[in-house]
């Protein structure tokens, strides 16, 4: 039964619809993996053991009814604690909510299960999903689980931890600057950031509506392999008539995509933060891959990246007074060290030069754009770095970390991360395929070629 943790949801799907296995077997040793390394990890905060039992004991009857089912009936899955599960205490990370239990599934909750996915628990987020690092002071640290001395990254650090582990072979994260893409690197799994107005945030606890910032912050799959963000997508993009950026574009399917002829650019720093060699390193070895593969691979990178420290202060334009609603709403008087720092520290930007820096982030938008017209994709690297010791990922030096990822949240372009290498002190390091505004099948169809060449998720040895 060991062998089912190391599975990607699809097969597990497949398994349980070929009844080789049942979604009780599955859940079982799902949630046995979860006892055994979570305390370790501290990445599963709430455990709905229980109640997936009951509906794999139900998704099981279904089966054997000859009841249709979904693509994922029977798979166990975790949610990261910033989304809203009907019955289930989420926090968000924050001390306001500690109590709070939602009445209903946000949509992409909804959606998942509608598809016969089985909630195991939550996982791990900082507060507000408002750091690089997975801590907070409802429910404390996650670790790495190649490393317990270091950080999975954050903000989808829990659910990084726990898929990389073996605990879930499916989370669903939320990127607002690299929530999803960072983790994944840290912890060796593959992540999909969608393109922006793809998939809702209703139920989120940092909502659709926030004007300016409203178009960084998306929810995507995370998963061990990449087959299984191209599963899922489809499952969770769309309308739900609630939030209202959301576009019904049309979905393409990555197993469909040609990629001998793709046109990539790939760069190794994107000139604000160099990264280390191995990290360079690994960048390398993916460009030789999509090479091989038929792909036309050039050396160069967006002139335009040099404006990220610029666009930087756009969050705190406001003195973080967006942030404060949010605090006010939960019901939040007391907050983590980092997150209170970073509100006692704002940098107030006033209304001309805000409206100046509106105007820059349309002139970078616009020049990125015009870059990719050559180009189908852009691979670089995740970050400049693999998982750090704890407390010191974006501190000082390391401050810009994130533009390797927050790129492309203010482009709301789509991008994919998977394990492409591994440093000398044996962490994983990822490397990101960015697609064309819409293209996620791109982005999906490179990451597995890379998956397949480089390797891809690592099993841990805790």
């Amino acid at each position: 039964m060991d062998e089912i943790i190391c599975q990607s949801a699809k097969s597990i799907a497949r398994a349980v619809r070929d009844k080789t296995i049942s979604a009780v077997e599955v859940v079982e040793a799902h949630l046995r993996r979860i006892d055994e390394v979570n305390p370790a990890l501290n990445a599963v905060v709430q455990l709905s053991g229980d109640r997936a039992l009951s509906e794999a004991r139900q998704a099981d009857a279904a089966l054997a009814g000859g009841d249709a089912v979904g693509p994922l009936h029977g798979v166990p899955m975790t949610i990261k604690d910033s989304l809203d599960t009907e019955g289930v205490v989420t926090t968000g990370g924050t001390k306001g909510r500690t109590g709070f239990v939602p009445e209903e599934d946000s949509t992409v909750v909804a959606r998942l299960r509608g598809a016969g996915a089985i909630l195991l628990g939550k996982t791990n987020t900082p507060e507000f999903t408002m750091a690089g690092e997975t801590d907070n002071l409802v429910y404390g640290r996650t670790n790495n689980p190649y490393d317990l001395s270091r950080t999975p990254g954050g903000s989808s650090g829990g659910a990084a931890a726990i898929v990389a582990s073996g605990g879930s072979p499916l989370d669903m994260g939320s990127d607002t600057g690299g929530s999803i893409r960072l983790p994944a690197h840290f912890c060796g799994i593959a992540g999909l950031k969608p393109n922006s107005w793809r998939v809702p945030r209703t139920g989120h606890i940092v909502p659709w509506g926030l004007g300016v910032f409203d178009s960084t912050t998306q929810n995507g799959p995370m998963a061990r392999f990449v087959e299984d963000l191209a599963l899922t997508l489809p499952i969770i993009s769309g309308p739900d008539w609630r939030d209202p950026a959301i576009i019904d574009m049309t979905l393409q399917d990555p197993d469909k995509v040609d990629v001998s002829g793709l046109r990539v650019a790939f760069h190794t720093s994107n000139g604000i933060m160099d990264p280390t060699p191995e990290t360079a390193k690994a960048v390398r070895a993916a460009a030789r891959v999509l090479t091989d593969v038929g792909c036309s691979v050039e050396e160069e990178r967006p002139q335009a990246l040099e404006m990220l420290p610029y666009l930087s202060q756009i969050d705190e334009a406001d003195g973080w007074a967006w942030l404060r609603r949010l605090m006010d709403k939960a019901g939040t008087t007391e907050t983590h060290p980092w997150l209170q720092k970073m509100m006692d520290e704002p940098k107030v930007v006033p209304t001309d030069e805000f409206t100046a820096l509106l105007e820059r982030l349309d002139e970078y938008r616009s020049a990125m754009l015009s870059f990719m017209e050559g180009y189908d994709a852009i691979l670089c690297p995740v970050a400049p770095f693999p998982a750090a010791p704890h407390g010191v990922t974006f501190e000082d030096a390391n401050k810009f970390a994130f533009s390797y990822t927050s790129a492309y949240n203010h482009t709301g372009w789509p991008g994919a991360v998977v394990r492409g290498g591994t440093s000398p002190e044996g962490l994983p390091i990822g490397v990101q395929v960015v697609a064309r505004p819409w293209r996620e099948e791109i982005a999906l169809a490179l990451a597995a070629r890379l998956e397949s060449a480089l390797g891809g998720w690592q099993r841990p040895s805790i």
